[in-house]
């Protein structure tokens, strides 16, 4: 009987152990709001929208211990249209993150759909939108040298990247996906990396994304460099692009070689946060497809998970071909927008 009940609890505290190891958990983002966009060729637009700052997501990640300091890690995270209850990833179930991998003193290593390095340098560091609500960078901004008319956008399928241990203040990614073209190794591969330095108010990181198309002919080519830093009662940040075969924000605009700058602010007003920016595209490709946006949003914090937000933002166009959708355009964290000015509000809630 003895032996029964010390077996008994030796299995308990096994298994105790076993979950102590393992940790599985359930996130996600709801983001609902109204948004306005006009001046576009079919006229004026009043839409429920979600995702406007962040995309609206549900997700599931974990870890578990396997000793010596290293653990197994896995993100599955699916978008989600608020206002239809429908996915946002064009049939994807995990559209947004699907990946797995090892962690340890050595770094990370993971295999899957991951965010592109150009994606966590502009939307991660510099753009004070973050690259939602109406002001955000990616309506003039390209995605890293990625189609977005392909369902990847900011992130790279079949990608395989290492990040590295923060070293006094320096980190770096490389990412390498092969194009899985039979008899042609580098036909839509793509090859990236970043390495940045942060110490308290300070951030900086310069990024670069290397895309071929399916057929092995062209490259596209972007690189970013970005920094903010906080002065404490503001926060500047700057940021340029080099475009090369790139693709544009909007794909009916010709115009693969272009420079865009980028400056912002952001100023804490107590429970809420004043956010502004000012870019300019420059087409360097002689078709003299320019473009400067300006733009201004209010957060206000309702508690540490939810916010109340609206973002107001102009692009105007100096775009040549005057045909119908030949203009940049005003849109939001999901939303690639209709018209060249679009003013929205909502609320964002994480849980």
């Amino acid at each position: 009987m003895k032996k029964q009940i010390l077996a008994t609890l030796a299995l308990a505290a096994l298994a105790g152990t076993a979950a102590a190891q393992s940790k599985v958990t359930m996130y996600g983002l709801a983001d609902l709001g109204l948004d306005r966009q006009s001046g576009g060729t079919a006229g004026s637009v009043t839409k429920v929208s979600s995702g406007i700052q962040n995309g609206s997501r549900l997700g599931f990640k974990g870890t578990e211990d396997l000793g010596g300091g290293v653990s197994a890690l896995f993100v599955l995270e699916m978008g989600i249209a608020m206002d239809t209850g429908n996915s946002n990833q064009s049939g994807r179930p995990f559209g947004r993150q699907a990946y797995t991998g090892l962690k340890g003193d050595f770094g990370a290593v993971t295999l899957g759909r991951q965010y592109t390095a150009i994606d966590g340098a502009l939307c991660g560091g510099t753009d004070p939108f973050g690259c939602g609500l109406a002001g955000t960078a990616g309506n003039l901004f390209s995605d890293g040298g990625t189609p977005t008319n392909d369902g990847n956008g900011s992130r790279t399928n079949n990608a395989i990247k290492y990040t590295a241990p923060v070293t006094a203040g320096f980190n770096a990614e490389a990412t390498y996906a092969p194009g899985e073209v039979a008899g042609n190794n580098t036909a839509g591969r793509t090859m990236g990396g970043a390495i940045g330095y942060g110490n308290g108010p300070f951030n900086i990181k310069l990024a670069h994304n290397n895309v071929a198309n399916a057929t092995d002919t062209s490259r596209a080519k972007v690189t970013f460099l970005g920094g903010k830093y906080d002065f404490g009662p503001v926060a500047l940040s700057l940021g340029l692009a080099l475009n090369r075969d790139a693709f544009s924000s909007n794909t009916n605009i010709a115009n693969p070689d272009s420079r865009d700058v980028l400056a912002g602010v952001t100023v804490p007003c107590g429970a809420g946060t004043l956010l502004a920016s000012f870019i300019k595209k420059t087409d360097k490709s002689g078709a003299g497809n320019d473009a400067r946006q300006l733009a201004v949003g209010y957060l206000y914090a309702l508690s540490r998970r939810t916010n109340l937000y609206s973002s107001y933002a102009r692009i105007n166009n100096t775009v040549q071909n005057t045909q119908a959708a030949k203009f940049y355009t005003v849109g939001n964290a999901i939303d690639g927008g209709s018209g060249n000015s679009a003013f929205n509000f909502g609320m964002r809630h994480t849980f």
